[in-house]
């Protein structure tokens, strides 16, 4: 068993590294990257736990810093020290808690969430697929939630000088919006990924 969650713990990451450094992983959207390798997090904190999860979101948030060094957005300053592109002053190093600490949490989060979701749809009588369904939805909201509260809370004007917001309610306006559609799309493909790989994945893991 060692040897298969090690063997499974290495492809975990050799798939976030996969993402990370092609064009699927980060998609630049000018403003912030989309990215889908919060999914292969998610799916090894079910799989094989949260300490596992735990090291797979601490790669993300590794990759993350990484890639928003050499190939910056407007919000990059956010995730990583390194980016000069607004001018934050002294906050900037609060980039390695946003890039780091959301994506632990994220390697956390959905081995719980799923224990615990499960059970309640056990009682109602249905079936396993619902909630990994709620497992990738709600853990990739909180992923969102957790990245873009901490932009807002921590580079609040440095976040209206780069989208050129006028006050803080556009500057919470446009975090929401952000929200709604990036954060929507991503954990509606996270829900529906991980609905459909980890029941086979199980099996590979427990036979």
């Amino acid at each position: 068993m060692n040897i298969k969650r090690f063997a499974l713990t290495a492809i975990f990451i050799s798939i976030i590294l996969l993402f990370a450094f092609t064009p699927f992983g980060f998609i630049n959207l000018v403003v912030i990257k989309a990215t889908i390798i919060h999914i292969p997090v998610i799916i090894a904190s079910i799989i094989l736990g949260p300490r596992i999860g735990a090291l797979q979101g601490f790669i993300f948030g590794l990759t993350s810093m990484i890639i928003n060094t050499l190939s910056p957005s407007l919000l990059s300053f956010a995730f990583s020290p390194f980016v000069d592109l607004v001018d934050v002053g002294p906050a900037r190093f609060w980039a390695l808690f946003i890039a780091f600490v959301p994506r632990i949490v994220l390697g956390i989060l959905p081995y719980y969430l799923y224990q615990a979701t499960k059970k309640l749809l056990i009682r109602s009588k249905l079936q396993q697929k619902p909630a990994l369904f709620a497992t990738g939805l709600l853990s990739t909201f909180a992923h969102t939630f957790l990245v873009m509260g901490s932009i807002a809370f921590f580079f609040q004007d440095a976040y209206a000088q780069a989208i050129g917001a006028d006050g803080v309610g556009a500057v919470f306006k446009a975090i929401l919006s952000v929200f709604f559609t990036n954060g929507l799309a991503e954990s509606i493909v996270a829900a529906i990924i991980v609905t459909a790989v980890v029941p086979p994945l199980f099996k590979v893991v427990n036979r």
